[in-house]
């Protein structure tokens, strides 16, 4: 199955990259998957076999994306396979009639994105940091002509596959992979998205350069991320955790922000939306049974992390490469 799938993405990436660059990309990803597995990459294989045979009817245009039909097949096979891959973090999805209420409602913040793009029409895209590639199905649904998303997370990927197995001809791709790992000064994207990754980056005006290095002229960046409140002076690093998350460096205010994009090239820079995450957003489901933002705020003061920092809030961008 997954030699079979490599193959079909090293088909799909001979229009964007030499051979190469196409070879070192595809060499990583048979490392990944084939050469140096995850342990539980067996397990979730399973799950994946577990599920009905596609293709199947699908909207992608969907809040929650549908693929098949309730009544179709069997809900409690369905639903046994899908739970084989548990813990779902971004959707929701409806798998004929079973509801996957993810962590995340992705759906909202594709709500605050979507009315501020250029059509997507006839669009090469790039989505870094895609999860479960929730929003690269949106992206297709919205008519682009091809959508590449990159996380290195391989659960995440075999949840793409399990979407991908009902819709095989969608122009969606995943490849398990970080940013810094494509090639640079390619220029291969008309659309880019960058969502939920810069605040990870211990380097965020080097992931902006990345980023601007793979969009084509006149290419558009999508970025949303983490903000505080304050002026173009203001940035906060903690000094720790934030929200009890390890791996977050810098959350810049939006004036800052527009600074950094600024200094690295982006012109015609726009802040479309600002908006405080909720609980209702994001938190523990029966898909996802860890915690989640309602444990990790202030108990007697949600607007503080429970480290006392300001609570997450969101901000979304778009600019253009010149």
């Amino acid at each position: 199955m997954l030699k079979d799938y490599l193959q079909q993405c090293d088909t799909a990436l001979r229009e964007l990259y030499a051979q190469p660059q196409r070879h070192t990309l595809m060499g990583l990803c048979r490392e990944r998957l084939l050469d140096k597995p995850h342990g539980d990459l067996p397990r979730w294989l399973a799950a994946l076999n577990a599920l009905p045979e596609g293709p199947a009817g699908c909207d992608f245009a969907a809040d929650a994306l549908r693929i098949g039909k309730p009544g179709d097949v069997d809900p409690g096979d369905v639903k046994a396979a899908l739970e084989g891959l548990i813990p779902w973090r971004k959707g929701p999805f409806d798998f004929f009639g079973v509801q996957i209420d993810t962590e995340w409602h992705s759906d909202w913040k594709w709500q605050r994105v979507a009315p501020h793009l250029s059509p997507l029409t006839g669009r090469r895209v790039l989505d870094v940091g895609c999860g479960s590639g929730y929003h690269c199905w949106r992206m297709a649904a919205a008519g682009a002509e091809q959508v590449v998303g990159i996380d290195p997370t391989i659960l995440f990927l075999v949840q793409y596959l399990a979407v991908r197995r009902f819709a095989p001809s969608s122009p969606v791709w995943f490849l398990p992979l970080r940013m810094e790992e494509l090639p640079t000064q390619t220029e291969n994207f008309d659309t880019v998205f960058s969502m939920g990754v810069l605040y990870h980056r211990r380097s965020p005006l080097d992931h902006l350069l990345e980023l601007k290095a793979v969009l084509s002229e006149g290419g558009e960046l999508v970025l949303e991320t983490l903000v505080v409140e304050g002026d173009a002076q203001t940035v906060l690093m903690p000094e720790d955790r934030y929200a009890a998350m390890r791996n977050v460096f810098f959350l810049p205010s939006v004036a800052m922000l527009e600074r950094w994009l600024q200094r690295c090239g982006f012109v015609d820079i726009r802040c479309v939306d600002e908006s405080n995450t909720t609980v209702e957003e994001q938190r523990a489901t029966d898909w996802m049974r860890f915690q989640s933002l309602p444990d990790f705020l202030d108990a007697d003061d949600p607007a503080l992390t429970r480290e006392g920092y300001p609570a997450p809030r969101r901000a979304v961008f778009i600019a253009r490469k010149p």
